[in-house]
C-alpha cells in the first residue's frame, strides 16, 4: 500500500474526439452517406424536429365559423368619381403634373397617380395638402373651387 489507496487502478485513459469511425455532421446529414450506412448495417437515427428554423409567424386562432357565416362583402372606401375629376381639374387649372403636385405636397408621384385613377384609399391629410396647393375643396361635400 501506498500512501493508503488501496484498491484503486491508475492506468491512463486517452479520450479522443472525432477520429475516422465517426463521420462529420456535414456527411451524416448525406443522402448517400445515410444510404450507405444503412447498407453496411450501422445504426441510423433520424428524428422529426417541430417548429425547426424557428422563423415561422405565429397564425392567430380565429373562429372561423364566425368568418364563414359572414355574408357581408368587405372592402376599403375608395375615391369617388367626383373626387377624381376634381382632383384632376385642378391640378390642370394651376397647370401642373402629377409629379410636381406630389413634390410640393411631399407625397410620392404614385399617390397622385393613385387618387387620379380612383385606386387609392381616401386620406384627410393628403387631401388637406392638395386642397391648400390646388385651391380647390375637396372633402365634405361636392367639389368647389376656394
Amino acid at each position: 500500500m501506498l500512501n493508503g489507496q488501496s484498491g484503486q487502478d491508475w492506468n491512463e485513459v486517452v479520450i479522443r474526439k472525432g477520429g475516422a469511425s465517426r463521420p462529420n455532421s456535414a456527411a451524416r446529414k448525406d443522402p448517400a452517406a445515410v444510404k450507405a450506412a444503412m447498407r453496411s448495417g450501422a445504426g441510423v437515427e433520424t428524428m422529426k424536429k417541430f417548429s425547426a428554423g424557428g422563423n415561422q409567424q405565429k397564425s392567430v386562432q380565429k373562429n372561423t365559423a364566425k368568418l364563414d357565416n359572414e355574408t357581408e362583402e368587405l372592402s376599403h372606401e375608395r375615391v369617388s368619381t367626383d373626387l377624381k375629376k376634381a382632383i384632376i381639374q385642378g391640378r390642370s387649372a394651376k397647370g401642373l403634373t402629377q409629379a410636381q403636385l406630389a413634390q410640393q405636397i411631399n407625397e410620392k408621384p404614385q399617390i397622385i397617380q393613385e387618387y387620379e385613377t380612383g385606386k387609392a384609399i381616401p386620406n384627410n391629410q393628403i387631401l388637406s395638402k392638395m386642397e391648400r396647393i390646388l385651391g380647390v375643396k375637396l372633402r365634405g361635400g361636392p367639389a368647389k373651387k376656394k
